[in-house]
C-alpha cells in the first residue's frame, strides 16, 4: 500500500506489523458493518430546504433521497411465495459458498409476519436444523433498540428528559469537559464524545461477569471529543443508558425489558440474561468462525444493554411490527406513536445529503425509501434489522457464522431485497466541471471518529486509517479500504459540491470542513465519521517508515554482535575499544535485547485479544510489567544517544562503527518514540 508517497517495502510492512501485534484491529465491533461506517459533525453548513417539517423536537427535516422511477415498476410482488421462491434460491448456495452453518431470516409487512424461515443448522455436527420460531441467534447490537425503547419509555412516564446531564441519575459521576455534559439524546446519536473502548467488552464466563454499576465507573474511557458534536459509536455509552434504566425504574435492566417489552411483545423466546435461562438453553444456535471449523462457546457480553440479547427471529418480527405500527402489536402499546414516531426522526447535525441518526436507530436509505435500522455482531453472530417506513415493512436476517469472503452476506441479502421488490432506476450522474480538482482536494488518509485515542491501542486508529486517492483517468475518487463484491475498489464520482456517489450504486461519500477547518468524510452510516490525518506523524506510511527503520536496524545490530566476533576470530583481529567504550557496547546490546524483549511480549499478549474474554483484567499485570520494560527502552535510547556521541569523539574508532552507532541512536529513538507517541506506555489501563 502507498501512503504519503512511501512505499513500505515487504520487509518494513512485517516488522511494522510484527511490533504492532497487540494493535491488530481485533476490536469486535459487534455493532458497526465491516466496511468503512460513517457520520458528521453538528452546524457543518445549512441543510438543504425541503417542504418536509419536523414532526418533533430536535427533529431534522427529512431529505428527499430519491423516488422510484415510473418506468421501473416492480415485477416481484412482496408475498410469501415469492420471498420464499427468491430466499430459498439465494440462502443455501449463500451459506455454502461462504462456509456458514446457519442463518434466518424473517420479513413483515402491513403489521403481520409474512415469512420466516431457517437455513443450514443451528448445530452442524448434530445437524440440527433451525427453526425461525424458537431457534435463539446472538444479534449483538441491535440489543441497542431494546435500551433505546426502554428510555422512551421512560421519558413518556417523565422520569427521563433526553437533554439533560446524565449524572443527574447515575450513582457515580462522569467528570466535566469540554464545558458540556453528556445528555441521553447525544448517547442515542452516539455523539456522547467517549474514545473506544474494547477491555472486558467479552468476558470469558459467567463468574467473569460484573454488575453494571461496578463495571461503568471502573471501565470508563476517554472523552476526546465535546458531547453533542462529532458521531462516534460507543457501547460504553449505551452501557450508560441501560444503567440509567435500572436505576430510574428501579428494576435489574434484564427484567425491566422482560416485563415491559417482551411480555407485551410476546416474546416468548428472547432473554439478556447470561448464562442462558434453563428453559433456553436447547434452543441456543451454536456460534461459529467458519462451519467446517466446528462450534464456538456460548458468548459472554459484559455491556449487557449494548449487545447480550439471545432471540429467536419471530420474536425479532414482534419488536419490528411494534415500532411500525406506531408501538402498538396485537393489542399491546409498548411506545405512544407520537413517541416511536420521535424516536424514528432523523436528528438535526448531520448533512441534508447523507442518512442520519434518529433516536437509536440510525438511517440508511436505499432505493428512493427512508429505511432506519440497526446491525449487530458479536464474534460469532452477525445480524441487521430493516424498518422500510413508507412502505410499513421490514426485515431481519442473523447468519450464526462469521464465514469467509469479501463481502457481507448480509449486505448482499438486503441490496437483492430492495432491488427485487422496490426497483429503482439510479439518476445519472450530473458532468461537473469541479470533478476533477475536487477529487484532488479531498484525497488524502482519514481517521475514524470511533477509535481508541489515548491508551495502549491507540495505534489501531493509525492502521485503520482509509486513505482517499484520486482517479485522474476518469475524475473518481476510490480507497483500498472501500471494495466491492469483487474484490476491486469501489469508484465514487461527484454528483454535487464534494459530494460522491459509487459509479456503479448508491453509496455516497460527503466531505465537509469542521470548524477547525479539518475535512472530514461522512460515508453511508451516521454513527461515525471520518476526519483527515493533519499530522504527518500520525499517518500509516510514516509510521511504517518509522517503525520498520529503527526495528531493521535494532535487529540488524543484535545480529552484528555474534557474526562481527565471528569474524574479528577468523582473521585474528582484536575489538579495539578502551574498557569505558567496551562497557558501553555492552550496554547498547542490552537495549537491543530489551527492545526485542518489550516487542516478543507485546505479540504473546496481543494473541489474548482474540480469545474469549481478551486480556481483560487478569492482563493488567503482565501489561504494566511490558511497560516497565518499555520505559527501560527509553533509557537505552539516551545510552544510544551517548554511545553514538562518544564514538564520534574517539580517534581510535573506526569511521564505519562510528556511523552505525549513530544509525543505532536513531533506530532507539525512533522505536521509543512510537511507544510513547501511540500511548504504549499509559499506565492506565482503560482500553
Amino acid at each position: 500500500m502507498v501512503t504519503l508517497g512511501i512505499k513500505a517495502s515487504p520487509f518494513v510492512r512485517r516488522t511494522a506489523m510484527f511490533a504492532l501485534a497487540c494493535c491488530l484491529l481485533a476490536i469486535l465491533a459487534w455493532s458497526q458493518p465491516a466496511a468503512l461506517g460513517l457520520g458528521s459533525v453538528v452546524g457543518q453548513g445549512p441543510e438543504t430546504k425541503s417542504s418536509a417539517k419536523p414532526a418533533v423536537k430536535n427533529a431534522a427535516p427529512v431529505p428527499v433521497v430519491g423516488s422510484a422511477s415510473p418506468s421501473t415498476p416492480s415485477t416481484h410482488e412482496l408475498t410469501a411465495t415469492d420471498l420464499e421462491a427468491f430466499l430459498d434460491g439465494m440462502m443455501p448456495s449463500q451459506i455454502e459458498r461462504n462456509d456458514i452453518a446457519g442463518a434466518v431470516v424473517a420479513v413483515v409487512k402491513d403489521g403481520n409476519l409474512l415469512f420466516a424461515k431457517g437455513y443450514g443448522y443451528a448445530d452442524v455436527a448434530k445437524k440440527t436444523p433451525i427453526s425461525p420460531e424458537t431457534t435463539l441467534f446472538r444479534p449483538g447490537s441491535i440489543s441497542k433498540l431494546f435500551t433505546w425503547t426502554s428510555v422512551m419509555q421512560l421519558v413518556e412516564e417523565g422520569k427521563l428528559n433526553l437533554d439533560t446531564d446524565v449524572n443527574q441519575y447515575l450513582d457515580f459521576k462522569i467528570p466535566p469537559a469540554f464545558g458540556e455534559p453528556i445528555t441521553l439524546r447525544d448517547i442515542m446519536t452516539h455523539r456522547s464524545g467517549f474514545s473506544e473502548t474494547i477491555k472486558d467488552l467479552f468476558v470469558g464466563s459467567a463468574k467473569d461477569l460484573q454488575p453494571i454499576g461496578e463495571y461503568l465507573p471502573s471501565h470508563m474511557p476517554a472523552r476526546i471529543f465535546a458531547p453533542g458534536e462529532v458521531p462516534a459509536y460507543s457501547n460504553y455509552a449505551t452501557d450508560i443508558a441501560g444503567y440509567i434504566v435500572q436505576r430510574v425504574s428501579g428494576e435489574p435492566y434484564e427484567q425491566y425489558v422482560e416485563e415491559h417489552i417482551f411480555k407485551p411483545l410476546e416474546m416468548t423466546h428472547a432473554t439478556f440474561r447470561q448464562p442462558l435461562p434453563d428453559s433456553l438453553k436447547p434452543f441456543m444456535s451454536s456460534g461459529y468462525m467458519l462451519a467446517s471449523q466446528g462450534a464456538k462457546p456460548f458468548e459472554f457480553v459484559e455491556v449487557a444493554p449494548a449487545g447480550a440479547l439471545s432471540a429467536s427471529a419471530v420474536d425479532m418480527t414482534h419488536l419490528m411490527i411494534a415500532h411500525l405500527q406506531g408501538g402498538r402489536y396485537d393489542g399491546a402499546q409498548i411506545l405512544k406513536p407520537e413517541t416511536a414516531e420521535e424516536m424514528h426522526a432523523r436528528q438535526r447535525g448531520w448533512p441534508s445529503s447523507m442518512p442520519a441518526m434518529a433516536l437509536g436507530f440510525y438511517e440508511e436509505s436505499r432505493n428512493g425509501h427512508r429505511i432506519i435500522g440497526h446491525g449487530g455482531d458479536t464474534q460469532y453472530f452477525h445480524s441487521d434489522l430493516h424498518l422500510i417506513l413508507d412502505s410499513n415493512v421490514g426485515l431481519f436476517v442473523s447468519y450464526n457464522s462469521l464465514g469467509r469472503g469479501e463481502g457481507s452476506p448480509r449486505s448482499v441479502l438486503f441490496d437483492k431485497f430492495m432491488d427485487r421488490y422496490f426497483p429503482y432506476k439510479l439518476p445519472d450522474p450530473p458532468a461537473l466541471s469541479t470533478a476533477a480538482k475536487d477529487a484532488r482536494t479531498v484525497a488524502g488518509a482519514y481517521m475514524s471518529s470511533r477509535r481508541l485515542e489515548t491508551n495502549i491501542l491507540a495505534a489501531t486508529s493509525m492502521l485503520g486509517e482509509a486513505k482517499f486517492a484520486a482517479e485522474t483517468k476518469d475524475n473518481t475518487i476510490y480507497s483500498d479500504d472501500l471494495k466491492g463484491l469483487n474484490g476491486q475498489p469501489i469508484h465514487f464520482r461527484e454528483i454535487g459540491p464534494f459530494l460522491f456517489r459509487a459509479v456503479d450504486g448508491q453509496s455516497k461519500i460527503a466531505f465537509e470542513k469542521d470548524a477547525t477547518g479539518r475535512r472530514i468524510a461522512y460515508i453511508d452510516y451516521p454513527f461515525m465519521i471520518f476526519q483527515k490525518v493533519n499530522n504527518p506523524l500520525d499517518k500509516k506510511g510514516v509510521n511504517y517508515f518509522i517503525l520498520g527503520l529503527s526495528l531493521g536496524i535494532i535487529v540488524l545490530t543484535l545480529l552484528l554482535w555474534p557474526i562481527g566476533a565471528m569474524f574479528r576470530k577468523h582473521y585474528g583481529q582484536q575489538l579495539t575499544l578502551v574498557p569505558q567504550a567496551r562497557r558501553v557496547r555492552t550496554l547498547a546490546h542490552v537495549v537491543c535485547i530489551v527492545d526485542i524483549v518489550f516487542v516478543v511480549g507485546l505479540a504473546l499478549l496481543a494473541s489474548g485479544l482474540g480469545k474469549p474474554g481478551g486480556l481483560g483484567q487478569q492482563g493488567d499485570l503482565w501489561l504494566h510489567l511490558l511497560q516497565v520494560v518499555g520505559v527501560v527502552s527509553g533509557v537505552g535510547a539516551l545510552i544510544a544517544i551517548y554511545t553514538a556521541v562518544k564514538s564520534w569523539g574517539d580517534g581510535r574508532q573506526w569511521v564505519w562503527y562510528k556511523i552505525w552507532n549513530t544509525l543505532f541512536a536513531i533506530g532507539c529513538v525512533g522505536f521509543f518514540w512510537f511507544l510513547f507517541h501511540w500511548h504504549l506506555l499509559n499506565f492506565n489501563l482503560n482500553y
